[in-house]
């Protein structure tokens, strides 16, 4: 939730033209992913950010829906749900505080850590993140696959949500990408896939799209599995 639209402006690169990502002033973009689940996000760093930080926003057949940042750690510095605009950060001093190299050093990384958002609501999470030893090629990219399970709670512990499957990282974008998992809003689990489909770099076609391309049909007429829900909206 932004204070004003001025704000709000500075903080969303709007497209140059129709279907064209345009990373913000001072930024430069690497790398644009087509998904399953009707998802494309294009992933950019900026000069004024730690060494390390990373964005990424993701589109869907609507337009832009989601922006976050991380550390060179993976850990969540912040996001923004978008339509409406609501910001979410993360909080000072976390109990466990996610670790990349903690992940493909030692093939593990437990985690615990609180979350804010702007309108107040206080949020904690705790899981794992573990390598299962296989490794795959997507689209000429190996990717090492992990298994995860994670739970978000209130402050006052009731579980307001969890998920729990499997993703993949890329040691050399330091990242972390969909797989197919189970996400649990309260209402039950229910299974996802927004596994990559594409990967594409500077310089090919298509690069900078925000027009996804996989399962949009799909999505659409599967109105109990929306943008709320996708679990990639829980990891940054």
């Amino acid at each position: 939730m932004m204070k004003t639209t001025l704000v709000f402006a500075l903080l969303i690169a709007a497209p140059a033209t129709a279907g064209t990502f345009t990373p913000p002033e001072g930024c430069t973009a690497f790398l644009t992913v087509q998904s399953r689940q009707c998802r494309v996000s294009n992933y950019y760093k900026c000069s004024g950010d730690a060494p390390g930080d990373q964005w990424r926003q993701d589109f869907d057949q609507e337009g832009v829906f989601f922006k976050s940042r991380i550390d060179a750690e993976t850990q969540w510095i912040e996001s923004y749900d978008l339509n409406p605009t609501v910001k979410q950060t993360l909080d000072p001093g976390a109990e466990d505080p996610a670790s990349f190299s903690d992940l493909t050093g030692i093939g593990i990384d437990t985690f615990a850590f609180g979350l804010s958002k702007e309108t107040g609501e206080q949020t904690r999470v705790r899981g794992f993140d573990k390598l299962t030893g296989k490794s795959l090629v997507i689209d000429g990219v190996t990717l090492k696959q992990t298994e995860f399970e994670f739970t978000e709670t209130d402050t006052e512990g009731n579980v307001l949500r969890q998920s729990r499957g499997n993703e993949f990282i890329s040691p050399e974008w330091r990242t972390f990408f969909s797989g197919p998992s189970e996400w649990d809003d309260g209402t039950g689990y229910v299974p996802l896939d927004g596994s990559p489909v594409q990967f594409i770099l500077p310089g090919e076609p298509k690069f900078g799209s925000t027009q996804p391309l996989f399962d949009c049909d799909t999505v659409v007429s599967q109105s109990s599995v929306g943008r709320d829900i996708l679990p990639v909206a829980m990891r940054p």
